[in-house]
């Protein structure tokens, strides 16, 4: 499947997103991927709908929204509101899964869930023909800058084994070397952060990720 790139806004100076944000867009992002923290599924809080709405202003590049959160049904109203045109809710964090991607569906946007590390991929699969996308976070959730976790690698050779058809997208220590791991076991959604803010600037790092999927 050809390669997609949601670059997460998390590791920038939340002062001042808009500057990344712009750039991004500007540099053929496909997604803008905002990472929301409650606080209580994860220990730090980021950000909320409020901010993710003004990125709108930046471009027409699509919004999507993970949710690290606690109780995320809580939060969808608030989140298609803002523009988001794809919500990513825990597996962890929920006892409902379908009617909550069955929610999401029924207000016209895109349905993901995803999986911590240590969470085995035969949570998901009775979730796959219900999905548009499943998120395998390849390193714990709540911080940037982390290092990549390279067993989580067989979760997405499973979840591709079983659908053809679905986006798989990793998040966690993406930079040029583990992208290339990581599209080689199946995925083809690529969420990076520290990569890009450490980078030249936000569209070199972005062409530089493109470069290393096409030498795959």
């Amino acid at each position: 499947m050809k390669p997609s790139f949601a670059p997460s806004v998390l590791s920038f100076n939340h002062a001042e997103l808009g500057g990344p944000v712009k750039e991004l867009m500007q540099a053929g992002a496909d997604w803008i991927h905002c990472d929301i923290m409650d606080g209580q599924f994860v220990p730090p809080i980021t950000f909320g709908a409020e901010m993710v709405a003004h990125f709108k202003a930046y471009g027409s590049t699509p919004l999507e929204a993970h949710l690290m959160a606690k109780t995320p049904d809580r939060h969808f109203e608030a989140f298609i509101k803002a523009g988001c045109k794809r919500i990513i809710f825990h597996a962890e964090a929920t006892a409902h899964a379908h009617r909550l991607a069955q929610t999401l569906h029924n207000e016209g946007v895109q349905a993901g869930m995803a999986i911590n590390p240590g969470t085995s991929a035969e949570l998901i699969e009775p979730m796959l023909d219900f999905l548009d996308v499943v998120l395998v976070m390849t390193v714990n959730p709540g911080w940037g800058g982390q290092t990549f976790i390279p067993q989580c690698l067989e979760k997405v050779r499973n979840i591709r084994s079983l659908n053809d058809r679905i986006d798989i997208e990793v998040d966690g220590g993406i930079d040029t070397e583990t992208i290339q791991l990581a599209y080689a076991a199946g995925a083809n959604v690529f969420v990076t952060g520290s990569f890009l803010a450490e980078a030249e600037s936000p569209a070199r790092g972005l062409e530089a990720l493109r470069k290393a999927c096409d030498t795959k």
